[in-house]
């Protein structure tokens, strides 16, 4: 089944652009999320010519790499391996697949960009993280590389996967972008296609077998077999030395990390604790395993603010933060059986807070946002602060229909705190009311840091 996603537009007009002479795209992110199929869809529909090697299933073509990185001489190698293939000048792409597993092939692309007469695509999920293949490589090629990071669908995607017509998706953003409500119909589907992207998530094999089967017990096998697959990956974090073998007290408490997750998002307080993780837990025994968790694109990262005033950077507090997983489908599926179904029908219990503000957050990271967040000693919490048409505002993600008392104080405070403006996002349907604007939760990935609509700018 062929997705239409947006990365592969990003890569079209990224080639289009004069900034693309010389440099190679390395499509990063996290394994099952489409890198290879986008980048052969990119490089079919852009060259003549394409010589593709992927280093997991031909480990053989490793050796090519490992000699002199000289072009005529690699081409020549990778000829006489693979039959059939043409280097044609001027209209060849050569597609490195799984790249992370032969670091030397990273290592071409300097030589392949010198050359000029061919273009390099590489796509990759350990790349970038501290230590991988570090002792048995050449080097990353800087400046000669363009790199783009793929993530799971985002919501808009689902819906194309899923047929909808354009003219919805249209009437939603025009509500959106005007403050008007939603018709009750396409309110009311849209909120069941949201509830099933939150249950399915946007990995696509797990997209297309929802699709094709309507099975949300077959939808599940389908996540625990990934979740299964990225663990093993967990094997390849090396310990502090740089040593060929995995630290297993680092590989226990990256597992423990992660699989802590959602009982640590159903606290009330939902800080991050290593107490909670093994007792007498610090900081320092688990901070490699949290990055590492991030820079497999795996785990975000939301810190809490001291200040709630721009840049919002600058104000955060390193020590203090929640974390989320990038897929809520993968987040649903590490409950216990039978989750999905609570989702489905609105009956999730304490979760449900947890479930709704792991896809916000979600939805924020798949544009690319930092997430921030902003607890006080008192109590008061405000889920999400970003950056939107130039000003801080506040994010409310409500499970059930109330009031944001949290942000109500902070709105009425403008002298102390700089804030005048909260969209809380629920079951609603689009309104507002004194400074509070409220949507449903299937527009929050229309919330783009610098989108023109509603509320004056102070840019």
């Amino acid at each position: 089944m062929m997705f239409r996603r947006k990365v592969l537009q990003e890569m079209l007009d990224w080639k289009a652009s004069p900034a693309s002479k010389g440099k190679a795209i390395v499509l990063k992110g996290l394994r099952q999320v489409g890198k290879t199929f986008t980048a052969m869809q990119y490089a079919n529909e852009l060259y003549e010519n394409v010589v593709y090697i992927n280093f997991k299933e031909s480990s053989s073509l490793k050796s090519v790499f490992d000699g002199d990185l000289i072009v005529n001489r690699m081409i020549l190698d990778i000829s006489a391996s693979i039959p059939g293939i043409r280097f044609i000048p001027g209209k060849t792409i050569i597609v490195l697949d799984e790249v992370q597993e032969c670091e030397n092939a990273r290592a071409s692309v300097k030589a392949f960009m010198t050359d000029g007469r061919f273009d390099v695509i590489c796509t990759g999920s350990l790349l970038g993280i501290k230590g991988y293949n570090k002792k048995h490589g050449k080097g990353v090629p800087v400046g000669f590389e363009h790199t783009i990071y793929m993530t799971a669908m985002d919501f808009e995607e689902f819906l194309w996967a899923k047929g909808l017509n354009e003219d919805i998706i249209d009437h939603i953003k025009d509500a959106y972008s005007n403050l008007r409500k939603v018709s009750d119909p396409i309110h009311t589907a849209m909120l069941r296609h949201f509830r099933e992207y939150m249950c399915v998530g946007g990995l696509p094999h797990v997209v297309q077998t929802f699709i094709s089967t309507n099975d949300m017990n077959a939808v599940r096998a389908e996540q625990l077999d990934i979740l299964d697959e990225y663990k093993d990956d967990f094997g390849k974090h090396l310990d502090e030395n740089e040593s060929e073998y995995t630290d297993p007290v680092l590989l226990a408490r990256t597992r423990k990390t992660f699989e802590a997750i959602p009982a640590q998002l159903g606290k009330e307080n939902k800080k991050f604790q290593y107490s909670l993780l093994e007792k007498g837990g610090r900081a320092d025994q688990f901070q490699s395993a949290i990055q590492w968790l991030i820079d497999y694109c795996l785990v975000i990262k939301c810190n809490n603010l001291s200040l709630l005033q721009l840049p919002l950077e600058g104000n955060k507090d390193d020590s203090v933060f929640k974390l989320y997983l990038q897929d809520t489908g993968l987040f649903i599926a590490m409950l216990e059986p039978g989750s999905a179904g609570d989702v489905l029908t609105g009956d999730m219990g304490i979760y449900k807070g947890a479930i709704y503000e792991n896809i916000v957050a979600d939805a924020f990271s798949k544009m690319g946002r930092k997430l921030y967040y902003y607890r006080r000693d008192s109590g008061s919490e405000i889920d999400f602060v970003i950056r939107y048409n130039g000003r801080p505002t506040l994010v409310e993600v409500k499970s059930k229909k109330g009031k944001a008392k949290s942000a109500s104080y902070i709105l009425s405070k403008p002298e102390i705190f700089g804030v005048d403006l909260c969209i809380k996002l629920g079951e609603y349907n689009v309104g507002t009311s004194e400074g509070i604007i409220t949507l449903p939760y299937y527009m929050a990935f229309m919330l783009e840091e610098n989108r023109s609509s509603f509320g004056p700018s102070s840019e």
